[in-house]
């Protein structure tokens, strides 16, 4: 394997391009590698197959969709309560909104994963992590409500950025008066977390 960690993430992040522009079928090392504008047979040097390139993926996901430092230092100045969790809710849209390819090549991660057994078992270790620190985040910073607020406020954000990503046109006008998707961003983290 080649060992150039420049090149090798340039390819992954070609990678995510491709996967959320033309799917897990789209996704071939001849893709990746006109994407990053580099000779053919590329990225045969640095993944050892399908599944390589694709943990790698899930893992260069992870870095570019994650939180910044400073933004949830900001955050956590602030009062322990509802109005901080629908912050740090607005946070999570706006990256994913601000990154949206990463976030489609992350739901195609999810679809590519129900066909592929092989990758079912790391993607879902690496999902249930994220959900896991998420929910130890809650705890440890003293968010209202326990687990299983976060469990399903994590289930009503994930089908919001779904929407909001893909069709977002299925939710304007839905609940009239309440923005998209902002306003549901509010209602949601009103309907889920109690207040203190």
């Amino acid at each position: 394997m080649a060992g150039n960690p420049e090149r090798r993430a340039a390819l992954v992040d070609a990678g995510v391009e491709v996967l959320a522009r033309e799917g897990a079928r789209g996704l071939t090392f001849r893709a990746v590698d006109a994407e990053a504008g580099v000779p053919v047979g590329t990225a045969s040097n640095y993944f050892t197959g399908r599944d390589d390139l694709l943990r790698q993926i899930d893992a260069r996901l992870h870095v570019r969709l994650a939180p910044d430092p400073q933004v949830m230092a900001d955050l956590l100045a602030g009062p322990r309560d509802r109005s901080l969790v629908t912050a740090f809710m607005h946070d999570l849209m706006a990256r994913a909104t601000r990154d949206r390819t990463g976030y489609l090549a992350l739901l195609e991660m999810r679809l590519e994963s129900g066909r592929r057994p092989e990758l079912r078992a790391s993607f879902t270790k690496s999902v249930r992590g994220d959900l896991e620190e998420g929910i130890e985040f809650h705890r440890a910073a003293g968010l209202p409500g326990g687990d299983e607020v976060v469990t399903v406020l994590y289930l009503a954000m994930l089908g919001l950025l779904l929407e909001h990503l893909t069709l977002p046109d299925v939710l304007d006008g839905v609940l009239p008066g309440v923005g998209v998707p902002e306003g549901l961003v509010e209602l949601m983290v009103a309907t889920i977390v109690p207040v203190r």
